[in-house]
């Protein structure tokens, strides 16, 4: 019997449009012997199956079920691709587990303790991860533009505390740059961190759980064009995406070390890919994605397929590896 697997994409944040094209890939590229794919919209005013003549079918939230033409469709598994809420922030996982539907990205605490950019950075630094020098403001705070000078110095970087795909950044370069870098992030999100700047080479770390086993992907270098790896850098063609990165044997080993124990120690499934800049040839931990975008110009699908992985056994493991737990 084929499974079916419900492919969440959309979401309710600004990254909803990515969502969706990831969710189409992972659609295109399942193994139609083994799996049944539905393409389910979950969009802020509704929910719904988008069946293969493009007809929408209303989604119970009920108990997550489609009524296709008199027949009621229930889910064996969700492949999660919704970059934000609620796919990345823990609630589309706790709906899920409530129901007892078996999903391929992390579980809800996971998923929104690693959505929370503050709250991530305060866990994993007593396992002496390093990072970049932050400042944590909430909405309404007065702004002490001399004490976040102090604190992280210029230039720094402006971000929306839980916001991803580079929505919500800034780089200030100066003292009159903090201002409208603090209000461009408050239109993601109501808190906000400032981080020291960081100056070396950037990479990206995928780690996956492959056929039962946890496995770092080769690592990515990012090279932007712009002043970093911003909106146009990652999905406008302004930034090369180099794997395996220029970096050496011994430094890949370190830092795909760190990630895969950021893996183990957070207990993650799924997919994750983790941004970290070599500085003072050290790798400091930037965050870490657990819905990393699954187009091919991606950067987690590139790393699967130089380890010698397809589009259709990464997607498969996912889903056998969600069927299991």
């Amino acid at each position: 019997m084929k499974k079916n697997i419900a492919i969440a994409m959309g979401g309710y944040s600004s990254e909803y449009r990515i969502s969706i094209n990831s969710g189409n890939i992972v659609y295109k590229n399942l193994d139609r012997s083994l799996y049944e794919p539905y393409r389910v919209h979950i969009l802020q005013n509704e929910w719904f199956v988008v069946a293969a003549d493009d007809t929408p079918y209303p989604v119970n939230k009920s108990d997550f079920t489609v009524t296709i033409n008199d027949k009621v469709v229930r889910f064996d598994c969700v492949f999660n691709t919704i970059h934000g809420t609620p796919g990345e922030n823990g609630l589309l996982q706790a709906y899920l587990e409530l129901l007892n539907i078996p999903q391929t990205s992390c579980d809800m605490y996971q998923s929104a303790l690693t959505f929370n950019k503050r709250d991530l950075i305060s866990v994993l630094r007593p396992y002496g991860i390093k990072t970049a020098v932050n400042y944590f403001m909430d909405k309404g705070d007065e702004v002490n533009i001399d004490e976040i000078v102090d604190k992280v110095g210029l230039p720094c970087f402006v971000k929306a505390n839980r916001a991803g795909s580079s929505f919500g950044v800034a780089k200030a370069n100066n003292k009159e740059d903090i201002i409208p870098a603090i209000k461009n992030a408050f239109t993601e999100d109501n808190e906000i961190i400032i981080e020291s700047f960081l100056d070396g080479t950037e990479v990206s770390v995928g780690v996956i759980t492959y056929k039962g086993e946890i496995k770092a992907l080769p690592v990515t270098e990012i090279v932007s064009e712009n002043e970093f790896f911003d909106y146009e850098a990652k999905y406008l063609g302004k930034s090369q995406e180099i794997t395996p990165a220029r970096i050496s044997e011994e430094d890949t080993e370190k830092v795909q070390n760190i990630a895969k124990m950021i893996y183990k120690k957070l207990k993650m499934k799924g997919y994750s890919r983790s941004e970290f800049i070599f500085h003072n040839g050290e790798p400091h931990f930037i965050e870490m994605n657990t819905n990393p975008g699954l187009s091919q110009a991606s950067i987690l699908p590139q790393q699967a397929e130089k380890a010698g992985i397809s589009l259709p056994e990464l997607f498969g493991s996912a889903i056998e590896e969600a069927l299991k737990n």
